[in-house]
């Protein structure tokens, strides 16, 4: 089988992964939904997008989502992402006035995040895959086990990261990060989910934005420019 579609930064650290029984039943799981006409999305060249876009010695920040959007055209391979000229969904429309109140960055009419990611911000679902219409669909399969390998490279990392934790999910899949309290060196920034089913419970006012950037720079490793381009294609 080809090496999968990722920066070849992460391909060695995670072949044992790419062997493993669990992905060796992941992916037969994957081809009976294709087989009995499912349609899956993202497509499959874009299922380790967020690992193709951002190095594994380039992350700076870590953002956890859950599972993919599950409408046509939505899901590109990166958490809270949509493609150009899909409107950006509510959870993504929260984080933005969050931006605006913590960074003072006009919110853009779209909500492509792809510059985020060639910045060093890992935007790493937890479920890579989804049946279209059917949230939560291939939960338990398989993929999470592959995603918690990638914290666990990432938590070893010499170099300082920022964790973003939205919600209990996020936050549960990586308590095992080293974080500055715990006598590690990752900062690890915990808040409500963006939802707005819980975005009023402490999402904003977290500023993680501008706390991440203060970490990062405080370390050496510059700062991510938040604000996304105007436009995109």
């Amino acid at each position: 089988m080809a090496d999968p579609k990722m920066d070849p930064t992460w391909l060695a650290p995670l072949r044992g992964e790419f062997d493993s029984d669990y992905m060796a039943a992941l992916r037969q799981f994957l081809v009976a939904e294709k087989a009995a006409g499912k349609q899956i999305f993202p497509h499959s060249s874009n299922w380790f997008r967020a690992l193709e876009l951002t190095a594994l010695p380039d992350v700076r920040v870590v953002i956890l989502g859950q599972d993919p959007y599950h409408g046509p055209g939505q899901a590109h391979g990166l958490c809270f992402s949509v493609r150009p000229g899909v409107k950006p969904p509510p959870s993504l429309v929260n984080i933005y006035k969050e931006l605006h109140t913590d960074c003072g960055i006009e919110p853009p009419a779209h909500g492509f995040l792809e510059s985020w990611a060639q910045q060093g911000v890992l935007l790493l679902n937890s479920v890579l895959t989804v049946v279209s219409g059917q949230a939560a669909s291939h939960r338990d399969r398989g993929w999470e086990k592959f995603t918690d390998a990638v914290i666990r490279l990432l938590a070893a990392r010499p170099e300082p990261i920022v964790f973003m934790l939205w919600g209990s999910y996020a936050q549960k899949k990586a308590g095992f990060v080293p974080s500055i309290e715990r006598g590690g060196h990752h900062l690890v920034l915990k808040a409500p989910h963006p939802s707005p089913l819980s975005a009023y419970n402490g999402w904003f006012g977290s500023r993680h934005f501008s706390q991440a950037n203060a970490f990062l720079e405080r370390n050496g490793r510059g700062t991510i420019d938040w604000a996304l381009p105007a436009r995109v294609e």
